[in-house]
């Protein structure tokens, strides 16, 4: 049986390749700033202190602005807003894309 902290070795390790894959790879069509604003944006809605930190930390390093950090924390709190709303009102949704095709 493993120990905790091998356990905890295993499962950073597929963690870590695949954060060098994807986040932190230049060869993404995503440049760094916006996938820790995404990410930071998801981690909001899960919440995900951890992540909180670490993407808030990336960020400010990155020179993302308190204006560009606030407004991805809003946009994942104003979607999921909206997926409440029309989910709960059991919006009908072929009309809603009826409503927005024309946008």
């Amino acid at each position: 049986m493993l120990s905790d902290r091998r356990r905890v070795a295993v499962a950073l390790a597929g963690f870590w390749t695949l954060e060098k894959n994807l986040e932190f790879s230049d060869k993404t069509a995503l440049d760094a700033k916006t996938k820790a604003l995404i990410s930071l944006a998801v981690a909001s809605q899960i919440p995900c202190q951890y992540c909180i930190w670490a993407d808030t930390n990336t960020l400010k390093q990155l020179g993302a602005t308190d204006q560009e950090i606030g407004e991805a924390v809003s946009m994942a709190g104003l979607t999921r807003y909206a997926s409440t709303t029309f989910n709960g009102l059991q919006v009908d949704f072929e009309q809603f894309k009826k409503d927005l095709g024309g946008m």
